[in-house]
């Protein structure tokens, strides 16, 4: 049977790496099936998508506001035309499913799919799921859910979909690889910090900070600083700190490291416990709140801190940081209690899911 998937995952990489993980396993059961992901011109998809070798078709834009504002009166006009280009979508590439990951994207996505009666499945990889995702939960019976906390109807949960070359990787067996593919040493203490996919200005200057310090004391960095955010390092160098703007391959950061330092969004906790990997998550201070509730778990799981944003600090990383990394007893038990969370196979689950939706629409 020949099938279409349309997936609608846009905005960051939080939204959008599960849907092209999902691609990358779709396309490996099937190698024919079509697939056409939804987006806006405002997103990384933009770039990720065709880089990755799928097809972008992009969508007006549809915020929806969290909280009443003058903005909202304009949303119903704006939502009934991101939902009509959304449908001539679907109907042009015959789509047989639609697999929804919240953002931007998601809710003209779920409308339209329910117009033309297209079997929907909805996935929220956050403990507390976002507008999107709660009105498409309404819509159909196929909900997946990334955390054994997530509240949503029919929620069944499977985990967030990683890609292959990390929902297989083993850190030890490629750790000399990686470090040598940066030039760092093979038997220093290696520290990884990363803020997701835009990077994080608080944890760049901290890290900025103590870096000296670090390396004064034979640790090496791995720095993803984000896209905007390089000037923060220009004036740094040394063999032992490597400063990237991005990084495709997150795979060889997980395996060069020993720890991570990073913010806590559900694919970072997601990737880490998924590859055993101990972390001090920095939950961003704003928001709903759903960064702290993902490193929460991590943390009562045994296999990361959580350190608040504002007591991020360059004393706090010489202090609190660094013992834990030169400690690799307490590092190796912390990483097999995150591996003990993690989920490996929520790409191919769906992919499960997604066949069953398309086969049950079709009897």
């Amino acid at each position: 049977m020949m099938v279409h998937v349309v997936l609608a995952g846009g905005g960051t990489a939080g939204h959008i790496e599960p849907a092209l993980a999902l691609a990358d396993a779709l396309r490996e059961h099937e190698s024919t099936i079509g697939i056409t992901m939804l987006g806006t011109s405002r997103g990384m998809e933009t770039w990720l998508v065709p880089q990755r070798g799928y097809s972008l078709k992009l969508i007006p834009a549809v915020p929806l506001p969290r909280k009443p504002t003058a903005e909202l009166v304009t949303v119903p006009g704006r939502l009934t035309q991101a939902v009509a280009v959304t449908s001539q979508i679907l109907e042009k590439v015959q789509a047989d499913v639609v697999v929804g990951f919240g953002g931007y994207v998601a809710v003209p996505a779920y409308l339209a799919a329910r117009r033309r009666s297209t079997p929907l499945i909805i996935h929220e990889a956050n403990p507390r799921p976002g507008v999107a995702n709660r009105i498409g939960a309404r819509l159909t019976e196929y909900v997946a859910v990334g955390t054994r906390q997530t509240r949503l109807p029919n929620a069944r949960y499977v985990g967030v979909p990683l890609r292959r070359a990390i929902a297989t990787l083993n850190r030890d067996a490629l750790r000399a690889q990686a470090r040598h593919h940066w030039g760092l040493e093979a038997d220093r203490p290696t520290l990884l910090v990363f803020g997701g996919s835009q990077g994080s200005q608080r944890l760049n200057e901290m890290t900025v900070a103590a870096t000296a310090d670090l390396l004064a004391l034979g640790i090496q960095i791995v720095h993803i600083t984000g896209p905007n955010n390089q000037q923060a390092i220009s004036s740094l160098g040394g063999s032992r700190y490597v400063a990237l703007s991005y990084l495709n391959q997150m795979e060889l950061a997980y395996a060069a490291a020993d720890l991570a330092l990073c913010r806590a969004g559900a694919m970072t906790c997601a990737e880490l416990t998924a590859v055993g990997m101990p972390a001090a998550y920095v939950p961003l201070p704003f928001g709903n709140g759903e960064q702290r509730l993902n490193a929460l778990a991590v943390v009562r799981a045994g296999g990361g801190l959580v350190v608040d944003d504002a007591i991020l600090t360059p004393s706090w990383i010489r202090d609190e940081l660094l013992p834990l990394l030169i400690d690799p007893a307490r590092l190796r038990t912390m990483g097999a209690s995150a591996a003990k969370l993690g989920c490996r196979d929520a790409a191919k689950t769906l992919v499960g899911m997604i066949y069953t939706a398309v086969e049950k629409s079709a009897s």
